[in-house]
Parts: structure tokens; C-alpha cells; sequence
């Protein structure tokens, strides 16, 4: 995110999990760290324990919700309203911290053109949440003298306006000085392990490792010089761009590693009509998932038990791998795959083992220049670590940003691309199941597990279920522009009125051939989030 440079822009979290302990006042939005990050989860747990106030933003009811000293239930997709509405509360009653935004940040003055017309009434007709709960959440927040945390997950990522939603999230942290302090900070939770680390080293469609642009010519000429190769200069696709790109004719072949498009893809039956049409799918996996089924080769890889590395986590934390058994058949490491196929295709890599390459990334990305494996031994390292007496970074932006000052950014609420209509009378949102992970194409192979959460259910809300005459445990049809699924019904007020909420974990009830594939015009993030669909009840 550009207002507070690297730390955001990577998605990492400013500050640490330890350091949560220390909070005053923890904002939680578009996340429920219960189900998809149970460690933080915990921690946030203990800190209420210990006396924080809880803030929840969402329009699910969670346990956090429901343990939450103020609950804030917004339409979903109006996040970016909400958040100027309380930038504007903060603003009118004198709550900003007039010294930190003096001294640490510029274009205020856009904020608050921006913010001016976000008076509570207007928030309440876009959002639906009560112009009385609107200034309890700001007075809260601002609160001077409080160490402030704000949360945000997926749930606030996963829209055509995700980035407009984190850019509103740092325009109040830096509107009340709550950055740059343990216990404050903005920290997102990034959607699985280790997608710090695969940002970290590049795998964007946009940097180069370490989050270099790709206009810094000497930042080119190290990469040159080191790898024997000219690299290009144009950005390449976003993985959410390649099903058009293939469709279109501009892509042939795809190499899939680690991924299952066929059931994660928003609007899958796109990204499957596109895989059908690939001369050549090459996918790489520990399992042969829905994806790999439809590939011509399938490259088997070994799992985290069953190689050496590194990980880095969501605090930006780069932790130690290590082998504990032999991987099966002929399964390999990632790495191995990649240097033999390099050597196949006529490029010597020359790597031996993964502290080699860890020595290169150590040399070339500036974050991570201090940290080297005889360091990992002892303790995991958080970057910025510029040198190998530097102790890492548990909190980022003291007394400075990344660019100097923070740059507010502030944006206009635009709202979700497909609302409710007369056919499509409400809307689908989706989420995680505590037992299960993501696609469960490693959860679901665990009978305990399946014990815990064997079935996909739609959440109704009770009158939504009276209107459509469906009770508990009926069979329905969920219908959007681009799909349908059968799922069984739960009647339950932790959804909302006009709201249906689906897990997407489960292969049975593949939730993504109902949702929407509009992007982030920035990230090209899809709007996993909020889609129109109508509900049909079966006869019994």
C-alpha cells in the first residue's frame, strides 16, 4: 500500500504477535482470527482476558463479535464508507492526534475533503450500522494515550475495492497516531503460511524480490550480473488475469504449483472452461488435486515435513524448516523441481542445497541481509534485518516511515460491483470452518478432522428462511449469474438478513463457481466477498 510504503504494500503486519499482549484496544475487520488464524486468535483472546477493549467489524456474528465490546454489523462491501465515517467523527470532535500528523505525514487535507461528507447519518444509510455506534467505535479508537491495534483479514482484501479498504485502514491508524508503537500498529493476516515469504522473494506479477520496482535499473543489474541472464522490464500477469489471457489466446501453456484454481478461482467455471482450452497444464503438488486431474504432467513435491527452508509468516517473521522425514515415491523438494527442469530447459542453476540459496537472498534483497541460517538456529528473525548485529524489527515506524512520511490516501466509497437485484435478492459471502483449511486438499484427507466438520452449510438468517420456506437442514440450490451449487441449510442469526454465508472448503458445495471475478483495480485481488445469488429449497 503506497501511503505507508513496503510494510503494507507486502501486506505484512507493522507489528508483532507477541507484542498483541500490549494493546488497549484492538480493532478486528473483515477477519474472524478464531477460525483462520487460531494462534493470533488466541493471543487475542488473552489480551481481552487481560482487560483490551474489543472492536468487531463484521457482518457475520463470530465469537469474537459476540465477545466484543462494540459490534459494528455493516452491509458487506461498505467498509470504505464506514471508515471515512469515522475518520469524519474523529475530525468534527477533535480526536486526531494533531502532532503525529504534523510532524509524520502529509496531504491531510485530502483526508479531510474526503472525509467531510461521511457524516455519521450518510454512513448509516450506506452502511446500515447506527450513527450512535459509529461515534462509540471512533471515541474508542481514538482514544489518546491508548495503544490502538487494528486487524483486518481477507475479508477485507477480497473486494473490487480491497485496496481502497486498506487505505482507509491506514489513514486512521495514521489519524491517530496509532502506528509506530507495541500493542498499536496495522496488522494484516495473510490467507495461508508462508505467502509473506513467496512475496518476499517476487512472486507478484509487478516486483522484483524484496519488493524492488521495475524501474530501478541497478537494482536489474545486480540480478543480471549474479544470474548470467537479461531479465524483461514489463510487468507480467496477474494470476487472476491469466484465465482471460488464455482464453483470449495470449497464454498456451500454465505451470501450476501449489494451487487449485478449479476450486479456489472466483467464478471457477471460468478458470475451468480457460484450463480446458491450454495446450499444456503442468501442475506441481503434494496431492492430485481437482487442478491436477486435468494436467498433462504432474511434477509430485514433497510437503513441509519433508524438506529444508525457510518460512516467513505474517509479522514478517523468517523462521527455519527442517526435514523430518524423507519424502514418498518420487517425490522432491520445489527447489530441486526447479533447478533440474532449469537444467533441462539449457539454464544451469547451481544451487546444492537450501542454505545456498538463502545465502543468495540474503545478498540481494536489503530486508534480509542480516539474517543467515547460523542465526536462524537460535530464533526466528523479523525483517527489516539491514545487518548481522541487527536484531530484527518486532515493530516497524518508529519516528519514521518507509517513505518518510505517511501519505494519506483517501478514496470515495464505490461499493460492491453486483448488488441484490429482483432475480438475485441476496447475498453470498464465504469464510473458513475452523477444523478445515482452505481447499481442504490436505485437511480432508484427516478423519479427525472430518469428524469435527464433515459438510458444507449455507447460513441463513431465520426470516430470510421464513420468506424462502426452507428449515433447518433442507437441501437448496444456490444460484448466481454464473453458477449453481447444492448445499444444505443452517438457520442461524450469526448471518445477516438478506446475507447467505458458505465455507469454501468443501468440494461437494464448490462455492466458487457462484462467485464474482471483478478485481482490485490495483492488486487484482477478485471480489471473493459479496455476489448476488437467489436460493431454492428442494422438496424433501
Amino acid at each position: 500500500m503506497a501511503s505507508l510504503a513496503i510494510s503494507f504494500g507486502s501486506g505484512a503486519m507493522t507489528n508483532s504477535i507477541a507484542d498483541i499482549c500490549e494493546s488497549d484496544v484492538i480493532m478486528m475487520i473483515g477477519s474472524n482470527p478464531d477460525t483462520g488464524h487460531p494462534t493470533i486468535g488466541l493471543r487475542i483472546h488473552q489480551a481481552i482476558t487481560k482487560g483490551a477493549k474489543l472492536i468487531v467489524v463484521d457482518p457475520r456474528g463470530t465469537d469474537f463479535a459476540y465477545r466484543a465490546d462494540l459490534w459494528l454489523r455493516p452491509k458487506p462491501g461498505t467498509d470504505v464508507a464506514l471508515l471515512n465515517g469515522l475518520c469524519h467523527i474523529i475530525i468534527e470532535e477533535d480526536l486526531w492526534d494533531k502532532d503525529f500528523v504534523r510532524d509524520r505525514t502529509e496531504d491531510f487535507e485530502h483526508l479531510e475533503i474526503i472525509a467531510k461528507k461521511y457524516n455519521p447519518s450518510y454512513v448509516a444509510k450506506i452502511t446500515g450500522v447506527p450513527e450512535e455506534q459509529q461515534r462509540r467505535v471512533a471515541r474508542l479508537y481514538a482514544s489518546p494515550g491508548k495503544k490502538c491495534s487494528i486487524f483486518y483479514g481477507m475479508g477485507l482484501a477480497h473486494y473490487a475495492a480491497g485496496t481502497d479498504n486498506v487505505k482507509s485502514i491506514a489513514n486512521l491508524a495514521m489519524l491517530c497516531g496509532k502506528l509506530g508503537v507495541a500493542g498499536g500498529g496495522v496488522n494484516p493476516l495473510r490467507g495461508q503460511n508462508n505467502v509473506q515469504g513467496a512475496c518476499d522473494m517476487g512472486a507478484l506479477f509487478n516486483t522484483l524480490p524484496g519488493y524492488s520496482g521495475l524501474t530501478t535499473e541497478e537494482v536489474f543489474t545486480r540480478y543480471e550480473e549474479m544470474w548470467g541472464v537479461k531479465l524483461p522490464r514489463r510487468p507480467g500477469k496477474p494470476a487472476t488475469e491469466v484465465w482471460d489471457n488464455i482464453l483470449g489466446g495470449n497464454i498456451r501453456g500454465v505451470y501450476i504449483m501449489g494451487e487449485d484454481p478449479v476450486l479456489a478461482d472466483p467464478n471457477a467455471g471460468h478458470a475451468i472452461k480457460a484450463l480446458e482450452k491450454l495446450d499444456f497444464l503442468l501442475v506441481q503438488d503434494i496431492f492430485l488435486t481437482d487442478t491436477a486431474k486435468m494436467a498433462d504432467v504432474v511434477l509430485p513435491a514433497a510437503c513441509y515435513a519433508e524438506k529444508d527452508g525457510t518460512f516467513t509468516c505474517t509479522e514478517r517473521r523468517v523462521q527455519r524448516v527442517r526435514k523430518a522425514v524423507n519424502p514418498p515415491g518420487e517425490a522432491k523438494p520445489d527447489w530441486k523441481i526447479f533447478r533440474d527442469l532449469s537444467q533441462k530447459m539449457g539454464y544451469t542453476m547451481r544451487y546444492d542445497s537450501p542454505a545456498q540459496i538463502f545465502a543468495e537472498v540474503s545478498a540481494l534483497l536489503p530486508q534480509y541481509h542480516g539474517i543467515t541460517y547460523e542465526r536462524l538456529e537460535k530464533e526466528g528473525l523479523q525483517w527489516p534485518c539491514p545487518d548481522q548485529n541487527h536484531p530484527g524489527t518486532p515493530v516497524l515506524h518508529i519516528g519514521k516511515f518507509t517513505r518518510g512520511r505517511g501519505l494519506f490516501l483517501p478514496e470515495d466509497y464505490s461499493g460492491p460491483n453486483e448488488l441484490p437485484d429482483d432475480e438475485y435478492p441476496l447475498i453470498l459471502t464465504t469464510g473458513r470452518e475452523f477444523a478445515q483449511y482452505n481447499f481442504g486438499s490436505m485437511t480432508r484427507k484427516t478423519a479427525a478432522i472430518e469428524q469435527i466438520c464433515p459438510e458444507a452449510f449455507a447460513e441463513i438468517n431465520p426470516e430470510d428462511a421464513k420468506r424462502y420456506d426452507i428449515e433447518e437442514k433442507d437441501w437448496l440450490i444456490l444460484t448466481s449469474r454464473r453458477g449453481s451449487i447444492k448445499i444444505r441449510a443452517k438457520i442461524t442469526e450469526r448471518s445477516q438478513e438478506g446475507t447467505v454465508f458458505v465455507p469454501y472448503h468443501f468440494a461437494e458445495a464448490p462455492v466458487n463457481l457462484l462467485t464474482l471475478n471483478s478485481l482490485d483495480r490495483l492488486s487484482r485481488s477478485p471480489e471473493y466477498k459479496v455476489c448476488s445469488i437467489k436460493v431454492e429449497a428442494l422438496p424433501n
